[in-house]
């Protein structure tokens, strides 16, 4: 016999949005990428924003973005949640961050790209301003 499924979550607190907007961006193009990983992992334990979120409680976030990516309408739902979880003034640390997970392995993906352009208009981040951080992001990922 089969336990019922866990319930997904309504409600994100700023820290899970926060992680949540880097984990919908790793999987926006069906894979996540070991520098994905690591990225997510690094700007968790060095942002101030993380102070209190351990490491380990991605994996609980991920859980819960790939249960509502099970459903048809999953994405749009996540990126409510991760709008209605956070004022005004983080939703461009969380465009921030998805630009971040995206740069992180050195190549944006058309799925990528279209993500953040879906995310963007979900989070309500004027273009100029998200470009500039998509710039930053880029610029920061540069080899030489």
């Amino acid at each position: 016999m089969d336990a019922a499924p866990t319930p997904l979550p309504t409600r994100l607190t700023a820290q899970e949005a926060l992680v949540c907007a880097m984990v919908l961006m790793g999987v926006s193009d069906r894979g996540m990428t070991d520098a994905e990983l690591a990225a997510m992992s690094r700007l968790v334990r060095e942002l101030p924003a993380f102070g209190d979120f351990h490491p380990s409680e991605i994996d609980t976030v991920t859980e819960v973005v790939l249960g509502l990516l099970d459903q048809a309408d999953g994405l749009d739902r996540a990126s409510e949640m991760i709008r209605d979880a956070l004022p005004p003034r983080l939703r461009e640390t969380a465009y921030l961050l998805a630009c971040e997970i995206a740069a992180a392995d050195g190549d944006a993906s058309q799925e990528e790209l279209r993500f953040l352009q879906d995310f963007r208009i979900a989070l309500d981040i004027d273009r100029l301003v998200a470009g500039a951080i998509e710039r930053a992001a880029k610029a920061r990922f540069q080899v030489i």
